[in-house]
């Protein structure tokens, strides 16, 4: 490894670089216990029932856009959009 300046802005000390020691005992995700492997990765089980299904549909740009605009998260608002939009016909 070579030595390089280190910019005090970019220290996290809750990940610090790791050291030669630490790359000599680290343990591949392979030789993990199976149950740590799917944990870390992320893997979930089963859905029990369903909830979404996925669809391929077609809306106008200034549509997507706007939503887009909110940020992260565009397409849960505009589902919840659509709920609203449900119930107000519900009631009608």
């Amino acid at each position: 490894m070579s030595k390089k300046s280190i910019d005090p802005e970019r220290v996290d000390d809750d990940n610090p670089e790791w050291t030669e020691a630490d790359m000599r005992t680290a343990v591949r995700l392979d030789g993990l216990p199976e149950s740590l492997q799917q944990k870390l990765r992320g893997q979930r089980g089963p859905q029990k029932a369903p909830r979404k299904i996925q669809t391929a549909i077609r809306y106008d740009v200034d549509i997507i856009d706007a939503f887009k605009a909110g940020g992260p998260g565009w397409q849960t608002r505009m589902n919840q959009a659509l709920r609203e939009w449900l119930r107000g016909r519900e009631k009608a």
